[in-house]
């Protein structure tokens, strides 16, 4: 009796074992079927045309999307990381006025020039200028003055003009110089260029798009400057400045606890 439950004991433990193979082998000739099938299902392009024939002595061009190395950045602090992160929702929120402006005023010129009568053009002129305003006044008087300074600058980017020359070349040279008095008010000037190679905000700014276009977040339009930003990027090392916008923004905080101050006397 002892004899054949110890048998019983070492059948089950080998039956045990065996089971355990089985599926060990189960599940490796399934995942090689699968793999192969996902294999035989996609690593041939179709059609067979596609695909370019390579014999000793040719040269085979594959055409590659455009793509950006940049450094990893480079905080001083976590705090920096916080301002840097602040700045960043300033740029997002003013970009797509800059790239629909640059999209309005290319409509604009294409259809200028196949305009001959000067009348025609200055009626043309002034219906895109009311609706231009009409779209973007109720919105652009929302602005902070930080805010309104990026979109200056963005429209240099995207036009290849500064607002004061897009102005200009819309209306005669006095409204151009009177626009530009108004937004000196609010301490902007319409002749704001673009330099990120030699302005620090210029880098953050252009920092900022590249990253957001490499990550999907905004949608690329080319700027029609002349700049090599990953060079520039390079150039930095990935180092992010914002000691401006820390100061900037001590200064807002200490004029809100005065006017609260103020309020409580």
């Amino acid at each position: 009796m002892a004899r054949f439950f110890f048998k019983t004991i070492i059948f089950t433990l080998y039956f045990k074992t065996l089971l355990k193979k089985l599926i060990y082998i189960y599940i490796l000739l399934y995942s090689g079927i699968t793999f192969s099938q996902k294999r035989d299902k996609n690593s041939l392009l179709k059609p067979l045309d596609a695909y370019i024939l390579v014999e000793p002595g040719d040269t085979a061009i594959v055409k590659l999307n455009e793509f950006m190395l940049l450094p990893k950045r480079k905080f001083k602090s976590k705090k920096d990381i916080r301002y840097y992160f602040w700045f960043k929702s300033k740029v997002f929120k003013v970009y797509p006025f800059a790239k629909l402006a640059s999209q309005r005023l290319d409509t604009l010129n294409t259809r200028l020039s196949k305009i001959k009568s000067k009348r025609k053009k200055k009626k043309y002129i002034k219906l895109i200028q009311d609706y231009i305003e009409g779209e973007f006044s109720d919105q652009m008087k929302k602005l902070t003055n930080t805010e309104g300074r990026i979109l200056i600058k963005l429209i240099h980017r995207q036009t290849g003009k500064t607002a004061f020359q897009n102005i200009k070349a819309l209306r005669s040279g006095w409204n151009a110089f009177w626009y530009n008095t108004t937004a000196n008010v609010f301490k902007l000037s319409l002749k704001y260029e673009y330099h990120p190679a030699s302005v620090n905000e210029d880098f953050l700014i252009e920092d900022i798009l590249q990253r957001a276009f490499l990550d999907d977040e905004l949608v690329r339009q080319k700027s029609k400057l002349a700049f090599d930003f990953q060079e520039i990027a390079v150039k930095k090392k990935g180092e992010i400045d914002v000691e401006v916008y820390k100061k900037l923004l001590a200064k807002q905080l200490q004029r809100y606890k005065r006017k609260q101050k103020r309020k409580k006397q």
